[in-house]
């Protein structure tokens, strides 16, 4: 597997190209770094770097860049890592912050929980902790990003809509490509991959259900 390169981009201009492109969510509070979270994790449950990469296939000193946030990872690492350790993909998100009861059924624009992946892939969850059959997520592409040139797959059903740019998705071996406006369902199950073959951002909600997140 290709080693994933570290997530570092701008946004896309939406003046450059003509086209208005949705406003980019509001700054998090988490930075989208996962290195602490894993190595807290990993170490908890009295595992070494050895152990989790034989239940990985990630090489040893891969692992050891990760947990030092020196790269991030791709979204099939991570997929992979959480697997290998017991938890939801969602684990690595900082929790929500308690507030009135209200307010565990809302996300806010500047509370959103942010995963950045390598080769310009930013998770932010818009589902709230209120909720556990469903995940919902607005995810950002950069011209290019991808969820790496091998599919994956897992339990349940997923589906989406494109808000702009263009997504590229492969299931079973076959692609296609959605523009702004195209919606896309599948179940989890079959092979998946999926990539930006534009040149500006793309712009995908995103749902799963059970959530991986």
């Amino acid at each position: 597997m290709r080693e994933p390169k570290s997530a570092v981009r701008k946004n896309g201009n939406p003046q450059a190209t003509g086209r208005a492109v949705p406003k980019a969510p509001a700054a998090s509070r988490d930075d989208g770094l996962i290195g602490a979270k894993l190595r807290s994790l990993r170490q908890r449950q009295d595992k070494t770097l050895q152990a989790v990469s034989a239940a990985t296939g990630i090489s040893v000193g891969h692992l050891s860049q990760l947990e030092r946030d020196l790269v991030s990872p791709s979204i099939k690492t991570l997929h992979d890592l959480s697997r290998a350790l017991g938890v939801n993909i969602s684990w690595f998100f900082l929790p929500q912050e308690p507030g009135p009861r209200v307010e565990q059924y809302i996300v806010r624009g500047g509370q959103r929980r942010h995963i950045s992946y390598a080769d310009g892939i930013d998770d932010y969850q818009l589902n709230s902790q209120a909720v556990r059959h469903i995940g919902l997520l607005y995810s950002t592409f950069a011209p290019g990003a991808s969820s790496g040139a091998s599919p994956y797959a897992h339990d349940g059903e997923e589906a989406g809509v494109v808000l702009s740019g263009q997504l590229e998705l492969w299931i079973d071996g076959t692609s296609a490509t959605l523009d702004a406006g195209d919606s896309f369902s599948f179940p989890s199950s079959s092979p998946h991959r999926y990539r930006n073959p534009g040149r500006v951002d793309a712009v995908v909600i995103w749902a799963m259900t059970p959530p991986t997140y």
